[in-house]
């Protein structure tokens, strides 16, 4: 094996014989969290399935505010009875794929990219996406003083979370769409692309080490509060200004033995979305309360503010967009043409749909609706 790809794999990077994937590095692992928010076990309430548990992964970020919500507003615990809602807390979406194929989570809240990575070094076996939670939430925010207009970004160094995550992909893609040249390996050309965790992006911002990012929020809105400017909303360059920031998946082996307790998370998931969109102060009160009780510290009010104003929560995966931000990466090197046709099974979340009464969604052919 050469040198450099022993270097990649140290790193964490995917690689399944000849078919190179979405190179992901891996920053975290999942926390349990000893507290639920709010919610109780109904009195008489029944376990699903008799399953004691079901253990759920998300990300302590507002794009993944259905989770947040749904978990301290009780939800999920609501559909669940007795069948106690164990939360898992993440940093990034490589260790919740560890932990999903693992075992320790059974269901999680996550960006497309790790989805997409995920399902194809199983070689499709390992994941479904079931389901949609979130689009939009990520811009690309600069140094006013440096950057004054879209051209102004050639020859600067921007910061996106993680080499072929989500936001690099999509920040790349940008970059070639203005005829400009980077190596997304080294992320070195016509603009320094500087992979840099969410939680330093700021302080990287404040010492000048960066003049820029692109990347999901609150990080974009922290930097906001330290003097950047939103030069451009991703959302922006979609039809109809949707693209998906999250999804919901589920364990293959744990859809197939349990999918009563799959039906009353998604239960939960459409309710809590519905929750948020008519109730959105409140929605947002809830999701700052439920990432102080996981990490701490809640986010400031400015930044809660501007951050929850840029994300629209929602049942649909957006499939098509999925299938496009997979093209990108694989436009800019990082992924040879994946197999994804499998890789939604939404019929559960249809059946949920149809029984509130609302509009089914599509897989755009990619898997069963």
């Amino acid at each position: 094996m050469p040198a450099n790809r022993s270097q990649f794999l140290r790193r964490g990077i995917a690689v399944v014989a000849a078919l190179p994937l979405l190179t992901l590095a891996a920053c975290g692992y999942g926390s349990d969290s000893d507290k639920s928010g709010t919610a109780k076990v109904a009195t008489g309430a029944k376990k699903i399935d008799g399953l004691d548990s079901v253990k759920i992964g998300y990300f302590g970020n507002l794009t993944h505010a259905t989770a947040l919500v749904g978990i301290q507003k009780g939800f999920f615990q609501k559909q669940l009875g007795a069948t106690t809602v164990k939360p898992a807390i993440f940093n990034a979406g490589p260790s919740e794929i560890e932990a999903l194929n693992s075992g320790s989570i059974d269901i999680g809240w996550i960006g497309p990219s790790p989805a997409i990575n995920g399902y194809t070094k199983s070689n499709g076996t390992d994941l479904k996406i079931i389901g949609g939670s979130a689009s939009g939430g990520v811009k690309l925010v600069v140094n006013p003083k440096k950057i004054k207009s879209l051209a102004d970004v050639k020859g600067k160094k921007i910061a996106t979370p993680q080499l072929g995550n989500t936001q690099d992909v999509a920040f790349l893609n940008w970059i070639a769409d203005q005829g400009w040249k980077v190596d997304a390996q080294s992320g070195k050309g016509d603009v320094t692309v500087v992979r840099t965790d969410n939680k330093i992006t700021p302080d990287a911002y404040k010492a000048g080490s960066v003049d820029g990012a692109w990347v999901p929020e609150p990080t974009a809105s922290k930097l906001v509060a330290e003097g950047a400017k939103v030069l451009l909303d991703e959302s922006s360059l979609w039809p109809d200004k949707k693209f998906v920031i999250t999804n919901i998946i589920v364990s293959q082996k744990f859809l197939k033995a349990h999918p009563k307790v799959v039906e009353a998370v998604l239960k939960g998931s459409v309710e809590t979305n519905k929750w948020i969109n008519a109730n959105s102060d409140e929605a947002k009160t809830a999701a700052n309360k439920q990432l102080e009780i996981d990490s701490g510290k809640a986010l400031p009010a400015n930044v809660l503010d501007s951050a929850w104003s840029s994300i629209k929560f929602t049942d649909d995966p957006l499939a098509s967009t999925l299938n496009t931000e997979a093209q990108h990466a694989v436009k800019a090197g990082l992924l040879t043409d994946p197999l994804l046709k499998n890789i939604y099974d939404l019929t559960i979340l249809n059946k949920v749909l149809k029984a509130e009464g609302a509009s089914t969604v599509s897989a755009a052919g990619l898997g069963s609706s």
